[in-house]
């Protein structure tokens, strides 16, 4: 049986150096502003306080993903090494990255017909695909074969809950996130909707709990709701943020108080610019393990 490698998204938003020393490689999404197309850096520092930067000047980017050729750039030299391939790819509930792999892969399929190179939507987003990039690399480095693991991930990967709360209505409007209704209601009543991932990989809006405050306090009541043996969990914990450190260091506070039992402390990310095109700045988010799948 070959020996594999894992593969993803620079839609992960999680540190570039923790797939490098995972050895996991990833191909890169594209943003555009003002004409500009920049690629994606994953978590450079200099390139997140520019791109915020230019959002507070009122920027309006669009994001692309990686096309079939630069995916093909990445699989290429894997499989002509010798290695099977999972690829575990951005929610094919927001963006068409889905059918660029699978592009790819029926490509070098022709080329290479005795690798196997196996597609895995993770339905995730964000540090919630990194999350579940994470566990897979964990699986593997005890043993598990790229079959099983496809399989495994095909079966648990609707139980990497997203929330995700915000004060910076534009973006989401923009992108349809949320409805115009919303998004003057958020600005006359303080309204801070929470947002979460459904079954289909899709962005769709949850509650309107009033002001910063209450929507934490209710994405913490969601997770003692849904977490994995309630707050005995003793699984990861993940936040990222669009320029928010103080928020997220609150409901960081708050988690690590709630479930004593998390597997490491609460980790904190930045939002990439792929994903901060389409949150804008304002955005706190949460991620952890459910026992049970998510629903529409």
């Amino acid at each position: 049986m070959a020996d594999y490698k894992i593969t993803c998204s620079s839609t992960v938003d999680i540190p570039a150096q923790r797939l490098k020393d995972l050895d996991i490689q990833f191909c890169r999404y594209h943003y555009t502003i003002d004409g500009t197309v920049y690629t994606d850096e994953l978590d450079s520092a200099a390139e997140l306080n520019s791109f915020y930067g230019k959002l507070k000047d009122g920027a309006l980017p669009t994001t692309s993903p990686a096309t079939p050729e630069e995916i093909c750039a990445l699989f290429e030299p894997i499989l002509s090494a010798g290695y099977d391939l999972l690829h575990i790819e951005f929610s094919s509930g927001l963006s068409t990255s889905w059918k660029a792999a699978q592009e790819a892969r029926e490509k070098l399929m022709k080329k290479y017909p005795d690798r196997k190179i196996l597609i895995v939507d993770s339905l995730a987003a964000s540090s919630g695909y990194g999350m579940l990039v994470e566990i897979a690399a964990d699986y593997k480095r005890r043993g598990m074969g790229i079959e099983e693991l496809r399989w495994w991930l095909e079966d648990h990967k609707l139980h990497v809950r997203h929330w995700f709360c915000s004060q910076n209505f534009m973006h989401f409007k923009r992108g349809g996130r949320i409805s115009a209704a919303t998004a003057v209601a958020g600005k006359i009543f303080n309204v801070c909707p929470i947002l979460d991932v459904n079954d289909e990989g899709k962005l769709i809006l949850h509650s309107k709990p009033i002001g910063k405050k209450s929507a934490l306090k209710t994405m913490v009541m969601y997770m003692h709701e849904q977490a994995l043996d309630g707050t005995r969990y003793g699984e990861k914990c993940y936040i990222c943020h669009s320029m928010m450190e103080e928020d997220a260091l609150t409901l960081k506070k708050m988690i690590e108080s709630e479930f004593p039992k998390l597997k490491g402390k609460v980790e904190i990310h930045p939002i990439g610019a792929v994903i901060g095109s389409h949150a804008g700045t304002g955005t706190v988010a949460l991620f952890f393990l459910s026992q049970t799948n998510r629903t529409r």
